[in-house]
């Protein structure tokens, strides 16, 4: 470029000292002369300026190329003396540099892409002023079932209650909240941030699914506390019904005067109360060691065609006794899963006897099991038109020992979520009273 400036300096200096000389030969009156020296400065000033316009047309072309960021053209410079050359592989030089900072950044960015997309947590990246979102990640794709979407407009048709909390979520202040999914209605924890540039104000919003682990937690906790009642139950009661018992016997065998066998028939109805109510308390002890005992299942490939017809077959008498229709509905008869075949049978078993009992009021009682395989995981669906729950009982009846039978123990569907847990994932149960029950399983 130094010799570029140069050579122009030259011939700005040739051009003058040519002009300057042309009007002396004027001034001296020599006009043949004078004619001939005008007519070779405007040849040689029309080339000069043909070559300064050629290379300023260069110049302007690459301007034009990088306004567009196209740094693919070659520029050709064989002959390394000539100046045009010299701006050539100048432009060259530039192409290389910026093709080698863009190489850079498209693999920064498909690292980027391909490590966000491998989390778990859904993100969600928009302009704030206009509403375009930028970019989503497979997981919120996936989590909401929205394969594309380029406004937020086009959340706030397709999730209006997403979009809603999404809009007024504070930046910094991470906070649970339940939200409609895929997957049903799960706790989601909902984070934001925000950072501005002179093109506008970004947010980033993060939408992790806590479901999977509250409910680890909360199974942990339910077992600690039972495992200290427990114990506490066993320490005390197993000596009061022992106790109870041999009084009892002991009363048994007494020859007792008339005049007292009223007072005696009390004692003995008291001690039977103490010896029931005791037993009654080993009882639930014995159910939480039955809650506590599936911690190591036992995992096979299972063929789903086989596992519902053992499940047919045992529970096909009860239904045809109690006039209940039964519809199986399999969309891959060679759908294949890995689980503990006898777990997945109690679960199954128990899920339908309460769709049993929860049908027996309804005048064309009918029950669902559906199997289909969705985003590449199996579920299953047992689903019935009974009686529903409320909400409220909805949100407790995994609660241990909750029930709403007056016949119950309450920990049917507490086992039926640990099994599901296990198997590394989730129960989910969608009821209206009066209008039937849903539940599904996702593994």
């Amino acid at each position: 470029m130094r010799r570029f400036q140069f050579l122009f300096f030259i011939k700005v200096i040739f051009l003058l000292l040519s002009a300057t000389s042309i009007a002396y030969l004027f001034f001296l009156e020599n006009f043949y002369i004078a004619i001939a020296a005008t007519l070779m400065f405007l040849i040689f000033g029309y080339k000069t300026l043909a070559k300064e316009r050629k290379l300023i047309n260069h110049i302007q072309d690459f301007a034009e190329s990088a306004r567009y960021q196209d740094f693919t053209r070659r520029y050709p410079s064989r002959n390394s003396s000539h100046i045009e050359s010299e701006l050539f592989q100048a432009f060259n030089s530039i192409n290389l540099v910026f093709n080698k900072i863009n190489s850079e950044k498209e693999i920064q960015h498909q690292y980027l892409v391909q490590v966000i997309n491998m989390l778990d947590v859904a993100l969600i990246f928009y302009q704030e002023n206009s509403g375009k979102i930028i970019w989503i990640n497979e997981a919120f794709k996936s989590l909401f079932g929205i394969p594309h979407i380029g406004q937020m407009s086009g959340l706030q048709k397709r999730l209006p209650d997403l979009y809603a909390f999404t809009q007024n979520l504070e930046s910094g202040q991470p906070i649970m909240h339940q939200v409609q999914s895929t997957q049903g209605k799960i706790k989601m924890l909902f984070q934001a941030a925000e950072f501005q540039t002179h093109e506008g104000k970004y947010r980033v919003i993060s939408y992790q699914n806590i479901d999977k682990t509250l409910d680890q937690a909360e199974t942990e906790a339910w077992q600690k506390l039972l495992r200290v009642l427990t114990h506490e139950i066993m320490n005390s009661i197993a000596p009061i019904s022992s106790l109870a018992e041999t009084l009892h016997g002991k009363l048994e065998k007494f020859d007792v005067d008339p005049k007292n066998q009223e007072e005696i028939t009390d004692v003995k109805v008291g001690i039977s109360t103490i010896l029931s109510r005791s037993e009654g308390l080993m009882q639930f002890a014995k159910s939480y060691r039955l809650i506590n005992k599936i911690d190591n299942p036992q995992f096979e490939e299972i063929g789903v065609l086989p596992l519902l017809e053992n499940i047919n077959q045992l529970l096909e008498p009860t239904m045809l006794q109690k006039n209940i229709e039964l519809d199986v509905v399999i969309t891959q008869t060679k759908l294949t899963f890995r689980a503990d075949n006898k777990l997945i049978e109690q679960v199954l078993i128990n899920l339908l006897l309460n769709s049993i009992d929860a049908v027996k009021k309804v005048e064309k009682p009918r029950i669902v099991l559906k199997v289909h395989e969705k985003d590449g995981k199996v579920q299953i669906i047992v689903a019935d038109n009974g009686e529903g729950m409320s909400s409220e009982v909805a949100g407790q009846i995994f609660t241990p020992f909750f029930t709403t039978k007056k016949s119950g123990s309450g920990i049917g569907l507490t086992l039926c979520k640990q099994i599901m847990l296990l198997h590394g994932g989730n129960i989910r149960i969608e009821s209206t009273a009066q209008k039937g029950t849903k539940v599904v399983l996702q593994f």
